[in-house]
């Protein structure tokens, strides 16, 4: 199966989980951004590896994050595992194959992501906040 991770909706994703708005996120950019090239920033299925590491940096999100992230694989997995069949069903061509434990493991790595965007979100509000008030 191939895999259709599309970067820009990632950091759209990210970007409103933090509840951040596309012009603060390019205010944070640097001054030849905008928020209407940030819009279409998240229409792009990749992005550069420099703007992605700068991006990461505001967001405080880990590259991996918007480069591995496919909602799409996500939902199948859990389609797949409790789906009509899919409980107690063992796949026999790899009989150590465990599709809960890995939506468990999915479930552990999103949970830590999203405990540190909280703790992180404090110093989001800072930075936001310093910048109404200019």
């Amino acid at each position: 199966m191939e895999q259709k991770i599309h970067q820009g909706r990632n950091v759209k994703r990210f970007r409103e989980m933090l509840n951040i708005k596309q012009e603060a996120l390019a205010y944070d950019l640097g001054e030849d951004w905008n928020q209407k090239k940030i819009s279409m920033l998240e229409q792009k299925d990749v992005i550069e590896d420099n703007l992605l590491k700068q991006i990461s940096a505001v967001l405080k999100i880990p590259v991996e994050a918007f480069q591995n992230f496919d909602e799409e694989q996500a939902v199948n997995v859990i389609a797949n595992t409790f789906g009509n069949n899919g409980i107690g069903y063992q796949r026999n061509d790899n009989p150590t194959f465990n599709p809960i434990e890995q939506v468990l493991k999915m479930h552990e790595e999103k949970i830590a992501l999203y405990e540190r965007m909280l703790k992180e979100k404090d110093e989001m509000m800072a930075r936001l906040e310093k910048l109404i008030n200019k």
